[in-house]
Parts: C-alpha cells; sequence; structure tokens
C-alpha cells in the first residue's frame, strides 16, 4: 500500500499503482469526471499516470492554470491530428499551450493553409474529439525514437531528440497520431468540446530568419460551448478595443518610420490626457510628502557600471555615444540619478524618510520584434519616485505606497487587481541578483508582512525579482477581464551600498537607507494603452481630450454658441463648437463617435430661455439646463474626477 496526501491534510492508502483519476473516483464519481491532470510531489502529470509511491497528491481541473496549460496541448495534438489526416506528409516543429489557447508549428511543404481550411480542419478536429481516445504514454529509448523519426523523414523531431539522453524520452498518442512529448496531457479527447482555430502565422523554425519558415496554426478550445462563446464575445470586444485603432480614430499618438519604430508622437488629444494624468500624480504625490525633480535624459558610462544597471541590462539599453573620450548612455533608469540627488546634500533622520518623483523620460532598446504600440516601446515616460527611509519606516512607507495605488484603483475603476510578489532565486545569486542571501530573506519577508497586513490580494513568483531586491509587480485587469502589467513596487537593499548612500541617525551614527522604488501609475504609454481599452475610448470627463462640443442647429445661433463657449473656457473646460452647414443628427452621430462626454444642442428654444440640451456620450438626452447650472456640474464632475457611470 501508498499512502497519499491531499491538500486537505487527509492521508489515504491505495494499491501501488493506482492513477490520480483512480484516486478522484474513489472519492467521488463528479470528481473523476473534471480531472484534467495532477500536481504529484510538485510536478503535472498525467492523470492516468501510476502511482508508485508515498506522494504529495492535488487533483488539477479545469479552474486550475494548469489545468487549462495541460488541456491546450492536449488540443495542440488532437490538432496535429486532424492536420496530419487532412494533409498527408506534414512534420511537426512545436505544439505549446498559450496563457489562452495553443499553436503547433509545421512544415506543410508548398501548402499554402487558407481561411477556408480551418473550417476543414475544426470539423475534423471535432470528429476526432467525439471519438475520446485516451492520450497514452510511452516511454521509449533515444535510438528507437530516432529510428521511428528517421523513417518518417521528420528533421524537425530528429532535431529536438538531438538534446535528449535515455531514460528523459516520451511519446504520447492519441488516436493514429503520436508525438515525441514530454507531456502531461488530459486523459482522452472527449474532454474537449468546442473548437476554434483561431490564426495563421509564419515562424521561421527555431526563431532564426536564415532557418526554413514554418506555419503556425493558432487555436484555442474549451470544455463546453457556453466558454468559447464568452471567449470570442471578448476576443471582438477586445478587438474594437484595441488601443492603437483607437489610438488612430481618437487622435491620440501616432509613429513615423523618420522618427523611428516604438517612439511616439503624442497628438494633442494623447497630451490632454498626459497633462491629467501628470496633474493627478503631481497632486497625489504632493500629498504624500514628495519633493519634484528633474535629472537629464544622458549620463556617463560610470553611473551605470556603479547602478549595476549596465551588467545586468546592458542588452536593453542603447549603444553608447562616445564624446570627449567619454562613453555616454541615454537613460534607461530614472533611479541612478535620484540617488546623486540624494547624495548631494547630508542627511540626517530629521530627513527621512526622503521622498523624490519625476515623470522622467527613459529609454529602452526593446527589439524591433518586440515592439507593440503602447505597450513596448523605446522612449518611455515613468511616473517614478524613490523614496530613503530607515529599516524602522520602512513598513509605513510601503504600506503607503500601496494605499497610493488604491486610491488610483478607485478613481479609474480598477476592480480587478492582483500584487505579484516577486522574489529572488536562492540558485541565480551573483549572477542575475546581488549576491547577499541574508539580505533577500530580511527584504522580501518584511515586503510579505505589508501585504499581508494591508489585506491586498497577492500571489509569489520565484525568481522574478529585480536584481538588486524583491518587487511587486501590479497586475490590472481591464473591464473585459484582460490582463495588464500596470507598474512595480520595488526594494532595494543594493543601490544604496554602491552608491555609498547614508545618512546620521539619531546615535549620530551613520547608516545605510533601505529604497523603496515606485511607478504607481507606471508610464504614460502603457498606461494611456491600458485605458484606451478599459475605457473603450469613452473617457470620463475629467480625462477626455475634449470634454464638451456645442452643436448649433443652424448658423443662426453661432452667436450664442459662442457665448456659451466663451463661460465654459473661463470655467477652464475644454469645448469646441460644430460649426459646419450640417443637419444636427449628422453632428450628434459624429460627436458620439468622437466619444465627446457632453454635447450641447442649442437652437431657438435654447436661445430664447438662455438654456442647453444636454446630451450624455452613449446616454442620450439628458435634459436641459441653465449655462450656469451646467457649468456648475461639469466645473464639481472634473474637480472630483467621476468616473462618468
Amino acid at each position: 500500500m501508498i499512502n497519499i496526501s491531499l491538500p486537505d491534510g487527509a492521508v489515504r492508502q491505495y494499491e501501488s499503482g493506482i492513477s490520480a483519476l483512480g484516486i478522484a473516483k474513489s472519492i467521488s464519481e463528479g470528481l473523476a469526471r473534471k480531472v484534467l491532470a495532477a500536481s504529484v510531489d510538485g510536478q503535472v502529470w498525467d492523470a492516468t499516470r501510476p502511482i508508485t509511491q508515498d506522494v504529495s497528491l492535488k487533483l488539477i481541473t479545469w479552474d486550475d492554470s494548469e489545468g487549462k496549460n495541460t488541456f491546450w496541448h492536449s488540443s495542440a495534438h488532437l490538432m496535429a491530428e486532424a492536420v496530419e489526416s487532412v494533409f498527408p506528409g506534414v512534420k511537426f516543429w512545436v505544439g505549446p499551450a498559450l496563457e489562452k489557447g495553443f499553436y503547433y508549428d509545421m512544415d506543410l511543404g508548398d501548402r499554402k493553409l487558407t481561411e477556408e481550411d480551418l473550417a476543414v480542419l475544426e470539423k475534423k478536429m471535432q470528429e476526432l474529439a467525439k471519438k475520446n481516445n485516451p492520450f497514452l504514454r510511452k516511454e521509449i529509448s533515444k535510438a528507437d525514437a530516432i529510428a521511428y523519426f528517421e523513417e518518417k523523414g521528420d528533421e524537425y523531431k530528429l532535431d529536438l531528440l538531438g538534446n535528449l539522453t535515455d531514460g528523459g524520452i516520451t511519446f504520447y498518442s492519441q488516436g493514429e497520431f503520436t508525438d515525441l512529448c514530454r507531456g502531461p496531457h488530459i486523459p482522452s479527447t472527449g474532454f474537449i468540446k468546442a473548437i476554434k482555430l483561431t490564426n495563421i502565422a509564419g515562424a521561421y523554425w527555431k526563431g532564426n530568419e536564415k532557418n526554413k519558415q514554418l506555419t503556425r496554426l493558432y487555436g484555442v478550445t474549451f470544455p463546453a460551448q457556453k466558454e468559447l462563446d464568452e471567449y470570442l464575445f471578448l476576443l471582438e470586444e477586445a478587438k474594437k478595443r484595441d488601443h492603437r485603432k483607437l489610438g488612430k480614430e481618437l487622435g491620440i499618438f501616432t509613429t513615423n518610420d523618420d522618427i523611428g519604430a516604438g517612439l511616439i508622437l503624442w497628438m494633442p488629444n494623447g497630451t490632454v490626457i498626459i497633462e491629467e494624468l501628470e496633474k493627478l500624480a503631481k497632486e497625489t504625490e504632493e500629498d504624500g510628502g514628495y519633493k519634484r525633480v528633474v535629472t537629464p535624459h544622458i549620463a556617463k558610462e560610470n553611473l551605470y557600471i556603479t547602478s549595476g544597471h549596465l551588467p545586468y541590462y546592458a542588452d536593453s539599453m542603447f549603444p553608447p555615444m562616445e564624446m570627449d573620450g567619454e562613453k555616454y548612455y541615454l537613460k534607461s533608469m530614472n533611479c541612478p540619478h535620484h540617488h546623486k540627488i540624494f547624495d548631494a546634500e547630508p542627511k540626517s533622520y530629521r530627513d527621512m524618510p526622503y521622498r523624490i518623483a519625476e515623470y522622467g523620460t527613459c529609454y529602452r532598446y526593446e527589439q524591433s520584434g518586440e515592439l507593440f504600440g503602447l505597450m513596448r516601446v523605446r522612449c518611455l515616460h515613468m511616473n517614478d519616485a524613490h523614496i530613503y527611509c530607515s529599516k524602522e519606516q520602512f513598513a509605513k512607507e510601503f504600506r503607503a505606497v500601496n494605499d497610493m495605488y488604491l486610491k488610483y484603483f478607485k478613481i479609474f475603476g480598477i476592480d480587478k487587481y492582483v500584487m505579484r510578489l516577486s522574489l529572488h532565486d536562492p540558485e541565480k545569486l551573483g549572477q542575475k541578483y546581488v549576491n547577499e542571501p541574508e539580505l533577500w530573506l530580511e527584504t522580501e519577508e518584511l515586503v510579505r508582512s505589508v501585504l499581508i497586513e494591508t489585506g491586498v490580494p497577492f500571489i509569489e513568483a520565484k525568481g522574478e525579482g529585480a536584481f538588486y531586491g524583491p518587487k511587486i509587480d501590479v497586475q490590472i485587469f481591464s473591464t473585459i477581464g484582460r490582463e495588464f502589467t500596470l507598474a512595480t513596487n520595488q526594494v532595494d537593499f543594493a543601490q544604496p551600498r554602491s552608491f555609498n548612500l547614508s545618512f546620521t541617525n539619531k546615535e549620530n551614527e551613520a547608516e545605510i537607507p533601505l529604497i523603496i522604488h515606485r511607478a504607481p501609475l507606471g508610464t504614460h504609454e502603457r498606461f494611456i494603452g491600458f485605458l484606451l481599452e478599459h475605457y473603450a475610448g469613452k473617457f470620463p470627463v475629467w480625462l477626455a481630450p475634449l470634454q464638451v462640443k456645442i452643436l448649433p442647429i443652424s448658423d443662426k445661433f453661432i452667436d450664442y454658441a459662442n457665448e456659451v463657449k466663451a463661460k465654459l473656457r473661463k470655467a477652464k473646460v475644454r469645448v469646441e463648437i460644430d460649426e459646419r452647414q450640417e443637419k444636427i443628427g449628422k453632428k450628434i452621430r459624429e460627436a458620439e463617435l468622437s466619444r465627446v462626454p457632453y454635447m450641447l444642442v442649442v437652437g431657438e428654444k435654447e436661445v430664447a430661455e438662455g438654456k442647453l440640451s444636454i446630451r450624455r456620450q452613449g446616454k442620450g438626452d439628458a435634459g436641459t439646463q441653465t449655462v450656469q447650472e451646467f457649468i456648475e456640474n461639469i466645473v464639481e464632475e472634473i474637480f472630483e474626477r467621476k468616473s462618468g457611470e
């Protein structure tokens, strides 16, 4: 008998050789129908794989990320089986699961897949899934594996085998399809109920443009049709909310080949949003006791050697410029410059905590293939600040930063978020991380304690810390559920030592501060990209580039419209008049498409009564008000930064 320890602490005994699926059946037939895989002593296994010794076991279902990963990887094999049956002779490279769905890279010879082929392949996948064929695992020797793929003339799998050794090679088969794979897989194809092939792309073998270009076929599957329908609806909604599409339509930003890839040109409308975000940040930071600073866009090489950025991040920095025998780099981070400001004047405990903030411009050399709209750029404007504090002050300061995040979440209507506590990997100290094992453990526990005390949702991620200390990556979700990395909140115990930073404590001794790096609004680029999707371009009034559009019914009412415009501008409201000789219906439709929050219709009745007919974007007629009433209401809405809902 073997002992199986379950997550609830229970220990059950079973005959050696039982599978996780068999254990699930012993608990409940309903549970067994949901089990896709199992975590065995922390490793994900096939639910049907025999267990022959005492282990800790967790049953994995669709609700677990490992369950979705296994489901989608198995679906990639099902897709490959369908492709092989429809296009005999195809050769396959790799077919991993993605965050949503899967793909498989394949060599179809001279054949080019078409949209019509996708419908045929989807139908074939449905047919194969209904056969409920089991996924069968087989351990195989390297020699036998090589012989199998040599017979098929498959150079791609033979290449993969070159890096494998006996004892670590497995084949998986389902139906008529067999593939080299380490698994794991779901019990059978019958779990796959809803299928959609989503895209055809090209991909160079091994990512090398000198190699042959393969066909990359993407797909997504679900255990129920309802979930696929919901996913496809959100996919279409995401297309409508694509920040690149909306950014162009609304005149937010543009790019130009003569300027360079990844270098954003902010249009007047985008600049308004930037200025409003900076105003919000400055007000919030002033209330939080921050002092504002400005730093240059370049610095000497030695600054980044001292900070550690060159040894660790050289590949992400632009090449140096040489002047007067010195190398200068474009600033990739604001922190080294801020450290020099801290060190410019002696500090005592009376100056601590010392908080300085800047919307600093930084430059990162992102690979051209990684550039993506506003999300991955080469010039970015960061809502950056650094807090220099004693160890005793750390918890309070770190909590205050978290509170600032929560304030921003409320303003922007961000209801779902999670803090990702990124830790070091002890095995990579001195390589990826500063070699200070005790300080790593101490600061990680400090951050963890604050997160627990404040009750914010967080997860831990080993091996994702910054090189100088643990960090929190703030993951936020838009209104349609898409996840974005907004900002970071980092603890730094290394750079104060690198820069010989200190303050005089109450005992009149030199003490090394801790540093908190924080950027609650991230960068203009990434945050505005998020907001475009989050609001679908329908910004709340305080943030909208144009807040009011006055729509005269005819030229006879232009003078009245100009009087209203002058009063609104005096109240600092962003307003324009549509003076075109168009029908009022067309003016309203176009103002709606431009996502202007308020439309003021003025005609004979409005002029006679000294009033305005008000329309709210997306909501239609909002009644009438006097000019003064409207100004008072909109000014209050702007001042309070109301969401508009």
